[in-house]
């Protein structure tokens, strides 16, 4: 991402062009060797070294390469629809820095990173489940811990798929929910893993965040967000 920014990138098309490529590539590998060397200590990056690594694994892709926007405009045009998949909520996008991913993961920006910035979203769809999780550090207001976050966390397998690392769980949250539906404009709400709360007596959902002593059901920013505790409601569950 940081390479994007500072205009060090390599992108997919520049595979189609390898003399050109490998001029550009020696220019960023003399940049990029400066860290390598003097801040890791370790052998400089060799040019012909990643020429042959994008041979190998980028050449693969190059009868697919093509003007994404050209392309998806005409698809368009020729009466297709296209569907967009956000990897990451909303608040790891905007709501919880530092504690954010590098790319934008609200759907406004679907159009934009697809190469085709003047379509527009004609409906977006939120996903999120009856209760809450968090991989990794940063705020989760709603948090639960113990014996009653071990009974979510297992109900709902929330678990790495790769590591097994417990994730963290929480109650539903109201606060951020909201504020997340509004950062992506979703039109519906496609409520997931319901079912995962047929084991408790009580569900729990956080309706309002505590904040020194004032109560808010609006979604914090800064240190707020840090002070900010869960005000949960209780409602009956149904044992099936």
């Amino acid at each position: 991402y940081g390479d994007k920014y500072m205009k060090k990138g390599i992108r997919m098309g520049d595979l189609l062009q390898p003399e050109a490529l490998k001029a550009r590539l020696k220019g960023i590998l003399e940049w990029k060797n400066l860290t390598v060397e003097k801040g890791y200590g370790a052998e400089a990056l060799k040019s012909e070294d990643m020429i042959a690594w994008l041979e190998k694994y980028g050449l693969a892709f190059k009868d697919y390469i093509c003007d994404t926007t050209e392309y998806l405009t005409s698809e368009i045009k020729a009466g297709k629809s296209l569907m967009f998949e956000a990897q990451l909520g909303a608040l790891r996008d905007f709501g919880i820095i530092p504690y954010t991913s590098s790319s934008y993961t609200i759907s406004a920006y679907a159009p934009i990173g697809a190469g085709i910035p003047s379509q527009k979203i004609d409906k977006a769809i939120g996903i999120m489940k009856a209760y809450s999780s968090c991989v990794g550090e940063g705020p989760f207001t709603c948090e639960l811990f113990g014996d009653e976050a071990k009974a979510l966390r297992d109900a709902g397998g929330e678990y790495g798929a790769a590591t097994g690392r417990p994730r963290r769980v929480g109650g539903f949250d109201v606060p951020a929910s909201r504020y997340g539906i509004m950062m992506q404009g979703a039109d519906e709400i496609a409520l997931t893993k319901l079912d995962v709360l047929s084991y408790a007596d009580r569900i729990p959902v956080c309706v309002k965040y505590n904040i020194n002593g004032i109560l808010t059901d609006r979604f914090p920013m800064g240190d707020d967000l840090n002070c900010a505790r869960p005000v949960y409601e209780y409602l009956d569950g149904w044992k099936c």
